[in-house]
């Protein structure tokens, strides 16, 4: 809870702030890594930066912080801090780092609205900093110690046991404890961060979900090859698909991750779209294996059958639940492949294979149900909306971002 002699002083200056917010983040982040340069490095995403995402992911935790601290001043943004703190403890974040970060982000402040930033709107913005901080720390330390790992120390090596080409841009890699050992059990939906050392000496991490089914002695994340086009092609996900081989060993996170599924009964929408479908794998798999009879809706959008990864297995695991339909959309159904791949199969009654866009305006939905989301943002904000229409209370509408969330403050 804000203090009432920081309130007053954080809702008048709330709009500046809100206002200069891109800049205000544009700036610390100069001022970080010209402080730190091995954050950059080795911790931070290269791409997001220099596209500015991870600028607007700051600013948009920031703002949405501040106003619930204002507009809602006996309750936290749980769902917000968790999705960050989960992240933050599959990038090894330590306590101390807050304190490298709340630097220079109030000199950044005091940078860009001069003047203005008097002593006491100093006191009142690093008091809603600590409220969030040491929100996030105290989840993250309780995540390090349900994995028995000290604080940052989530890494650990694991070689890759299985190689599969999913698609000519989607790779699945099998991973397996280096000591023999089977994998860590972890709940369908997580996902892990991989650590790779690039060319240039950097370290850059980046988040996969686990798409296999939970408890089996071996992990499994796929690739999606990010090549050049709006932006520079990605450095992580070209390392992994150009040079990585059964029998290497990679430096993998414990999984984490707060968009698990439930236990319970009650009917269940898995919407995803692209390489978003990798975490509705390990759900469908969870369920396949407790031989769930629960209500499941699974929507699938992909450019093409042929660009669609693991398309036969999330066939295959829809088939084995007796109460799971499945909707696909293409929005090139009969584009080429440039490789040749099997045909998919004829839709039965309880598939349906669809051109262009995701439209569950006609799709059979109970008031009740349960949705998860993952893909690209547009997908999701879209997709959100139509739910809502439909009358789903926004509470049971859960997703999933890889990167920064710039959904924050925003659903």
């Amino acid at each position: 809870m804000l203090s009432e002699q920081s309130t007053p002083v954080v809702r008048a200056t709330l709009p500046a702030v809100g206002a200069a917010i891109d800049e205000i983040a544009a700036v610390f982040y100069r001022k970080l890594f010209a402080a730190h340069p091995e954050l950059l490095r080795d911790l931070f995403n290269r791409g997001n930066q220099a596209n500015g995402q991870q600028r607007q992911a700051l600013a948009g935790s920031i703002a949405a912080f501040a106003g619930t601290l204002l507009d809602h001043p006996d309750t936290r943004p749980d769902a917000m801090l968790a999705r960050i703190a989960h992240k933050h403890a599959s990038l090894g974040v330590t306590a101390d780092q807050y304190k490298i970060v709340n630097e220079h982000l109030l000199a950044a402040i005091a940078d860009v609205l001069g003047e203005a930033v008097t002593p006491q709107v100093a006191d009142a913005w690093d008091e809603v900093y600590w409220l969030m901080a040491n929100a996030l720390i105290a989840v993250e330390t309780r995540l390090y110690a349900e994995q028995g790992t000290p604080e940052g120390g989530t890494w650990r090596p694991m070689t890759v046991v299985a190689r599969h080409e999913e698609t000519p841009d989607a790779v699945s890699l099998a991973l397996r404890p280096t000591d023999g050992t089977a994998a860590p059990a972890f709940r369908p939906g997580q996902y892990v961060s991989v650590q790779v050392e690039l060319p240039d000496g950097a370290r850059q991490i980046r988040q996969y979900s686990l798409s296999c089914a939970p408890g089996r002695p071996e992990w499994r994340i796929t690739v999606k090859r990010v090549r050049a086009g709006d932006g520079p092609a990605g450095e992580v996900s070209s390392w992994l698909h150009e040079r990585v081989r059964v029998g290497a060993v990679l430096t993998v996170s414990a999984p984490f991750g707060d968009l698990t599924l439930p236990a319970g009964d009650g009917p269940l929408l898995l919407a995803s779209a692209g390489i978003g479908g990798t975490p509705m794998l390990a759900m469908l798999h969870h369920l396949v294996a407790g031989g769930s009879s629960r209500p499941v809706v699974v929507v699938h959008a992909d450019r093409t059958p042929a660009d669609h990864a693991h398309r036969d297995e999330l066939r295959a695991l829809v088939d084995e639940l007796p109460q799971a339909a499945l909707h696909l959309w293409y929005e090139e159904p009969g584009h080429p492949a440039p490789v040749p791949v099997p045909a998919p199969p004829a839709p039965s009654a309880r598939v349906t294979v669809s051109a262009g866009r995701v439209d569950v305006s006609a799709l059979p939905l109970p008031s009740d149900l349960t949705t998860y989301l993952c893909g690209p943002l547009p997908f999701m904000r879209t997709l959100r909306g139509a739910l809502l229409d439909r009358g789903l209370s926004p509470q049971a509408i859960h997703y999933e971002v890889f990167g920064p969330d710039l959904w924050l403050g925003q659903s």
